[in-house]
Order: C-alpha cells, then sequence, then structure tokens
C-alpha cells in the first residue's frame, strides 16, 4: 500500500507516468467511467477548500466511485479533541481511501502511519501540496509540452506558499529548469528551500523583487495570492498583501507562448482583465486537477488493469 504525502514520493519516472495516465483519461474519460464501482473516497477536510476538495469528490464520481467526509474540523470529532490518529482508523473502518487536509504541517504523515488505506496529502500547513503539483506539472506539460528546458517565475508569497515549495521540489528533477523568484523582501523563500533543494541541486535561480523586468524571460508565471491565514500580524499582512499585481499592462511584456499559473483562490494579485488572455490558464489548470486526481486514485487503488 502507498500513501502520497509529499511531491517526492514518487521517481519522477512515476509522476511522467502519472501525467500520462491523466492525459489518456482526458482523451478517453469514457472507459474509466466505471473503474472504481463500489469503491468510497473519504474527504477529510480539517481547513476550509472549494477547488482541492472538489476536485477530488468530482474525480472519485468520474470513477464511478463515492464520496464521504467532512469539511471543517468543526465537523468532526476533532472539534472534541479526538486525535489525527484515531480519525483515520476510523476513517479506515469506512473507506477505500483518504484524501486529508490539515492546518498542522506533518498531520498527513501521522495519518498514513495509522492508516490502513492508502492516504494522499491535500495540503499540510505551509509545508506541502502534492496534488496541487501533480496538477501544476500537468498544466505545464500540456501548455508547454516539456517539463524541461523552462524559465519558471514564481510571485508572490513563497515564504508561506505550499503549491510553491511542492512544485520547486518536483521541478528540480528535470533537466535545465530555471527559477525567477519574485517577492518581497519579508516573503522570499525559505532557507531551507534555498539551500537544500536549490542550491544542493545546483539549479540556476535569482531573487528580486521585480516582476516587470522579467516577464520577457519567463515560460510559465506561477502567481500566488499572499495568504492572510498564514500571518501572525494583520499589520504584516495588510502592508504586503498588494506587492504583486499582474494586470493587461505587465502581460504586454511577457513572450506569446508564456503561460499564467495560479492554485486559487486569487484575491486580487490577477487583475480580471488578465482573465481573456490566451495565457492566462488557471481555470484550465483547476480541469487538469480533476484528471490527475482521478489518475492518482487509480494508481495508489491499484485498479488500471480494470481499464479496458
Amino acid at each position: 500500500m502507498r500513501h502520497l504525502i509529499s511531491p517526492l514520493d514518487f521517481t519522477k519516472e512515476e509522476i511522467d507516468s502519472l501525467l500520462n495516465l491523466g492525459a489518456d483519461i482526458m482523451n478517453n474519460s469514457d472507459k474509466y467511467a466505471h473503474v472504481c464501482d463500489g469503491k468510497k473516497l473519504a474527504t477529510c477536510f480539517y481547513e476550509p477548500s472549494t477547488r482541492t476538495r472538489l476536485s477530488f469528490e468530482s474525480a472519485m464520481l468520474n470513477l464511478g466511485g463515492k464520496v464521504l467526509g467532512f469539511s471543517s474540523a468543526q465537523s468532526s470529532s476533532a472539534a472534541k479533541g479526538e486525535s489525527v490518529a484515531d480519525t483515520i482508523r476510523v476513517i479506515s473502518c469506512f473507506a477505500d481511501i483518504c484524501a486529508i487536509r490539515h492546518p498542522k504541517e506533518g498531520a498527513p504523515s501521522v495519518a498514513a502511519m495509522f492508516s490502513k488505506i492508502p492516504v494522499i496529502n491535500a495540503g499540510d500547513g505551509g509545508h506541502n501540496h502534492p496534488t496541487q503539483t501533480l496538477t501544476d506539472l500537468m498544466t505545464i506539460k500540456e501548455k508547454k509540452g516539456r517539463l524541461d528546458n523552462i524559465t519558471v517565475g514564481m510571485c508572490g508569497d513563497l515564504k508561506f506558499g505550499r503549491t510553491v515549495h511542492s512544485l520547486i521540489n518536483a521541478l528540480v528533477r528535470y533537466e535545465n529548469v530555471k527559477f525567477i523568484l519574485i517577492s518581497p523582501e519579508e516573503l522570499k523563500i525559505p532557507d531551507y528551500l534555498r539551500k537544500e533543494v536549490l542550491d544542493a541541486n545546483n539549479i540556476e535561480y535569482i531573487e528580486t523583487s521585480e516582476l516587470e523586468e522579467n516577464m520577457h524571460k519567463l515560460d510559465i508565471l506561477y502567481m500566488t495570492r499572499v495568504q492572510r491565514e498564514r500571518f501572525f500580524n494583520e499589520e504584516d499582512y495588510i502592508r504586503l498583501k498588494d506587492s504583486f499585481i499582474l494586470d493587461e499592462k505587465k502581460m504586454q511584456y511577457a513572450r506569446d507562448d508564456m503561460f499564467v499559473l495560479h492554485p486559487l483562490p486569487r484575491v486580487n494579485e490577477i487583475s480580471v482583465d488578465v482573465d481573456n488572455d490566451k495565457r492566462a490558464v488557471y481555470f484550465d489548470q483547476v480541469q487538469y486537477g480533476v484528471y490527475v486526481r482521478m489518475a492518482l486514485i487509480l494508481r495508489l487503488l491499484e485498479l488500471e488493469d480494470k481499464v479496458k
């Protein structure tokens, strides 16, 4: 039995295989419509979520399975003090696979230790969000046709953004990937990511606070919001939340084959005037997320041989 807690739980070859499976699901959805008949997915979300939770539920329903779970800690026995370890022991009696989101880093790892069913980390604090990473990788591959030989700009909250951390960890395994890390000084990537991931793998990167002057260098621009829930100080959040806003004027500096991704939800870091630009693919990204989660569910439940 396997779990997905970190983007590094799968090898590069396994990720490539998973993305190929997601692409086949996208192009041949009918043949996957009943592969999970009789199977149940539990969505245990201790934090609010729209896209991730509904994407998982949509994925399982598209495969013919069923869904059960809770959408906040207050609607679960966690409100009574039940531990994650005990909750997953209970969930293992009801479901065949579980997706868990938790505000505490490491909680999905604890769940995996005590679970009798595959556990998928759907986001833990500022740490990892591996299925968003799979979504991002599928989006880049579908739009650019490759995951190597690209320059990726990451803009906004690079300190607390778990989607940024997960994506960097995944992309450094591909050849000739370069990063331009665009953020205010207070929201630069954490030291461990710089030293243990970028420097340790001899990855070419620059850190800057300038978005406009770097637009022309990018194959991908990955925008993120400044997350209020990750700040201890409301004054710091208010001061930094509007640091970088992508608008139609800035898009004029980008190449025609540059694509804008965003894990969503957006607040105001991407102006709505960008939405009609063919290079804005953040809503396509949501759809790819369903396909890649369908592929992941099939892989972890070892049901690919049931596909006709």
